[in-house]
């Protein structure tokens, strides 16, 4: 992470990166928005449910310099908080970005 936080921005890294369908959603991924500013907040952490198979995701995120993470509320669920269930619809709502599903990434 720090060779990358020190030559790499969202601009550049939302190019490079592959894009992942949410379905397929693995730990290290990242939701990225390219730009100046852009944004990006990575998964950290998932569990699933056995039973039912329903998959929960847990975000963490930084600022400039990309050097303090810390792990993002949900919003929109403050019942399974922090975690996130990857059935997001079209949008992902953190607690200051909206990510398109389609702006999941791996490296």
């Amino acid at each position: 992470m720090i060779s990358i936080f020190s030559y790499a921005g969202t601009a550049s890294l939302s190019k490079e990166l592959k894009p992942v369908q949410v379905e397929d959603m693995q730990i290290g991924d990242v939701f990225i928005r390219g730009g100046f500013p852009g944004h990006a907040v990575i998964v950290v952490d998932m569990a699933e449910n056995v039973q039912t198979g329903e998959k929960l995701f847990m975000l963490a995120q930084s600022y400039m310099p990309a050097q303090d993470f810390h792990i993002l509320v949900n919003p929109t669920d403050t019942g399974l908080s922090p975690w996130y269930n990857t059935n997001i619809g079209e949008e992902l709502i953190t607690p200051e970005w909206r990510f398109y599903k389609g702006e999941l990434m791996r490296f």
